[in-house]
């Protein structure tokens, strides 16, 4: 990291935390009492600051508002028992934020105003997250163009920004999931690696309709053909088939690289548990099923970390499971918190410490 720059600092007079409950906490409603700015103008970044969390004024002819130039980041702080706070994995994050940037062709935001930003933002607001099993300080940084002026083209204006979320448990009951086979999500030579905006906005067509059909979420398939697994909602997904987990591949940029995913990846591997990344279609997730040794199906995903999933739905095969016998998915999930809460060795050094 380069020689942090000057970032200028103004707190609150009074914090909101003093009137208010992190007590059975909504995921993403509550914001902390301050946030990060910094505005991209002349090829350079400028203007970064800490400031109060307040809204911001906007021109209606945002380009970001008419040309989806957004891109953004999830990211997870925690304390442990000693009070001290840290965040998971941060750099991957940086990582892949500024991957998404030149796909959307935004320019990429510097280490020293992400994970400085970011550092300093959370030990100003640490007293935000909260101490109980399961909750955390969610992070979201974010960038959108700025121009305000019609026409389609990159902004050459950008603004940057971090805000906090204190939350609990995003997913409290294992899911239900229907099988998408008509609503797309990501296609080759697309955007679906990246975490822009609109891969969000266009799925939501697909999850309403699962909603009216009592289901919580879908499960996306390919483009083409609609039996090639992807992404389960927003989150990657994994398939524990005759005691191996396998996950689909990233080779064709439709699916995001997910640092949870890699993280229960790395996870399970150590456990003594071979992953499989590849091509699986719902018709060998079906055989599977049938045969008996479909054993689990999970979404990992940064809001979630690991959400169950409890019955799957393909046309008129439903498929449902006993997570009584489940075994690996607890495992993981377990061990992935003890980690996370600084309860064992952090062997791997995810932790970033505030």
């Amino acid at each position: 990291m380069t020689a942090a720059p000057e970032i200028n600092v103004t707190k609150v007079e009074t914090s909101r935390l003093k009137s208010m409950s992190l007590e059975n906490l909504p995921f993403g409603r509550v914001f902390t009492d301050h946030m990060l700015e910094a505005d991209y103008e002349n090829g350079e970044w400028k203007n970064v600051e800490i400031k109060p969390y307040q809204p911001l004024l906007f021109e209606p002819s945002l380009a970001a508002f008419h040309y989806g130039q957004a891109i953004f980041e999830g990211i997870k702080a925690y304390r442990n028992e000693a009070g001290e706070a840290f965040i998971f994995r941060p750099y991957d994050n940086f990582k892949r934020f500024n991957l998404s940037a030149e796909r959307m062709c935004m320019p990429v935001v510097p280490e020293e105003i992400f994970i400085e930003g970011m550092r300093q933002l959370i030990d100003l607001d640490k007293s935000w997250i909260p101490a109980k099993k399961d909750h955390s300080l969610y992070i979201r940084p974010f960038m959108i163009a700025t121009d305000s002026m019609l026409g389609v083209r990159p902004s050459e204006t950008y603004k940057f920004l971090i805000i906090l979320s204190p939350t609990g448990p995003y997913f409290a009951a294992p899911m239900k999931i229907s099988v998408e086979e008509r609503y797309t999500r990501a296609a080759p030579g697309g955007v679906g690696f990246s975490k822009n905006a609109g891969n969000y906005g266009g799925s939501m067509m697909a999850a309403k309709q699962a909603n009216k059909s009592g289901y919580d979420q879908v499960l996306w398939t390919d483009a083409f053909e609609h039996k090639w697994l992807q992404e389960v909602g927003m989150m990657n997904v994994f398939f524990l088939i005759n005691g191996v987990a396998v996950t689909p591949s990233l080779e064709e940029g439709t699916i995001l690289k997910g640092v949870t995913r890699d993280s229960v990846a790395t996870l399970l591997q150590e456990s003594g548990i071979k992953v499989e990344e590849r091509r699986i279609s719902i018709d060998e997730l079906i055989e599977a099923y049938k045969a008996g040794q479909l054993q689990e199906v999970f979404g990992t995903g940064t809001a979630a970390t690991i959400a169950y999933i409890k019955e799957l739905k393909y046309k008129d095969h439903v498929m449902q499971f006993d997570l009584d016998k489940w075994k690996v998915a607890p495992a993981i999930r377990n061990l992935l918190n003890d980690i996370r809460d600084c309860r064992i060795a952090d062997t791997h050094n995810w932790m970033f410490k505030i």
